[in-house]
This record gives C-alpha cells, structure tokens and sequence, in this order.
C-alpha cells in the first residue's frame, strides 16, 4: 500500500476541490489519502473583506494543516494550489520553505510528485506556477510524475502535460470539466510511488 499527501491551498474552494478529486482516485487506487491545507498567512482582515474566502476558510477549518512529517510519511504527493503572479502562493513557499530539515536527511528523495493549479484566465499563470512547485521537488530529488499526454482526458481539460490546471470564472465556478483529468493525474502519480517503492535506489 502506498501513502499519498495531497497538499493544496485554496482561498475560494477551487483547488480544495482539485484536491477532493485527487483523493477520491488516489483511494480507488488502494492508497492511504492524507488531504491536508498549507496554513493561512493572510491577514484576517483580508479574508473577513472578501465573502467567498471568508466562507472557504470556515467550511475548511477542520481541515488539518501540512506538517513536514506528512510529506515523510508519503510516498505520492500531489500539490494544488491556485497562480500567484505565476507563481505558488505565498502560503505554500512558506511551508515548502519549513522542509529544509527532511531535505538535508534525504527523506524527500525519491517521492513520486506531481502539481495542479488554477487561474481566472486561461494564461494567467497556470503553467509557470505548476513549474515553480517542481523546481522545489527537483531540490528534493523527486520524481515528477507529470500527466504528460498519456490519456485523452489531457485535452479534454485544456492539454496542460505539466498537470492539470483550470481557469474560474468570476462567478467562482470551474470553466473546464478537469474532474476526470484530476484523477487521471493522482492515479498515475500513485501509480509511479508505487514503482519507485519496489526500486532499490
């Protein structure tokens, strides 16, 4: 049996969503789910000024935040997380920036990883944030389990190869049917942890 984290960060409920996806494949595929949210920064003034935030951060409150010792535990992680100027929200770089200490003992290698991500335009940044999320893992010495092309429902979801990613409306609601792509990409993702367990390296 393999461990699969899925580590997301969500201010309106897209990537809580992508997130939700992830796990209901992962668990299909055998695997012990662990759903987990990178802690908010942000001021609670900001999200008190803005009513979906406000809503998302209460009706996810029982949901655990991340710990290093999670992503020890795991064998696949998935991230999800909405662009920031193209990049990864401030939110999960601080986490990420928490791992240095399992990232000296080598504990970090060798993880089968992958990423998702949303924006409200098609271009706003989806591609790049999903790379800047990599970056990290190539430090770690994972593997990137991207879905590449290697089934249909890629394009169905906008033929993004690095992961899936989805652009919301300003309504809030997901423009791109992602769901079956989402779960494509955390079945193959468990499915490399599961190789790599069998490795000797």
């Amino acid at each position: 049996m393999t461990n699969t984290a899925i580590v997301y960060y969500s201010s309106g409920g897209t990537n809580y969503q992508l997130a939700q996806w992830a796990a209901e494949a992962a668990k299909e595929m055998g695997s012990e789910v662990r759903v987990l949210k990178a802690a908010e920064t942000a001021p609670q003034a900001a999200i008190d000024s803005n009513p979906a935030w406000k809503a998302h951060v209460e009706a996810t409150k029982d949901v655990p935040e991340v710990k290093p010792e999670d992503l020890e535990w795991a064998d696949a992680i998935i991230f999800s997380v909405p662009t920031r100027f193209g990049n990864m929200p401030g939110q999960m770089k601080n986490f990420l920036d928490t791992t240095g200490g399992l990232w000296a003992k080598g504990k970090l290698a060798n993880k089968a990883v992958s990423a998702m991500s949303s924006a409200q335009n098609p271009h706003g940044g989806q591609e790049a944030t999903i790379l800047s999320l990599y970056t990290t893992m190539y430090h770690w010495g994972a593997i990137v389990a991207a879905p590449g092309y290697t089934d249909p429902v890629t394009f169905g979801a906008g033929g993004n190869p690095y992961g899936t990613s989805v652009t919301v409306g300003q309504d809030g609601k997901m423009i791109e049917d992602v769901e079956a792509a989402v779960k494509h990409q955390a079945k193959r993702t468990v499915k490399v942890a599961e190789a790599l367990k069998h490795l000797e390296m």
